[in-house]
């Protein structure tokens, strides 16, 4: 078995798109045309953004994600070798400030954003062996 995406439930499909694009550089494969769903291409493992409402259709019920509420128990990690340049680039794109990047005993730096939708977003460098 393998992972093959992750979906993040957002109120807005395209302005989530926009910011991802925007705060971290990543790319979309494809918007939706009921713009309900979208995918960014991250590699081997697709990152997806789908609209609240969707997970009301396919019977989910969610708790949504919102600046004003606790961020939710779980992250999504970009590696990149510049820390702090990735941090303070999606600060200035609009993510709220969590943690400043920070070296770990392991070596690695790590940081923590909240992106518009109130999502924990971890920036960290690669671990290293």
């Amino acid at each position: 078995m393998k992972l093959g995406y992750t979906i993040i439930y957002v109120a807005n499909v395209v302005e989530a798109v926009k910011f991802y694009e925007a705060a971290f550089g990543i790319k979309r494969q494809f918007i939706h045309d009921s713009l309900l769903y979208a995918e960014m291409n991250t590699g081997q493992t697709t990152l997806a953004f789908a609209a609240n409402e969707a997970a009301e259709m396919g019977g989910l019920a969610i708790q949504p994600n919102t600046l004003s509420s606790l961020a939710a128990g779980w992250e999504i990690c970009f590696v990149i070798d510049n820390v702090q340049e990735a941090y303070d680039h999606a600060i200035a794109q609009g993510s709220q400030p969590v943690i400043k990047p920070t070296l770990k005993p392991w070596g690695q730096t790590v940081s923590y954003v909240r992106d518009i939708n109130g999502c924990l977003v971890e920036i960290a460098s690669p671990v290293t062996s």
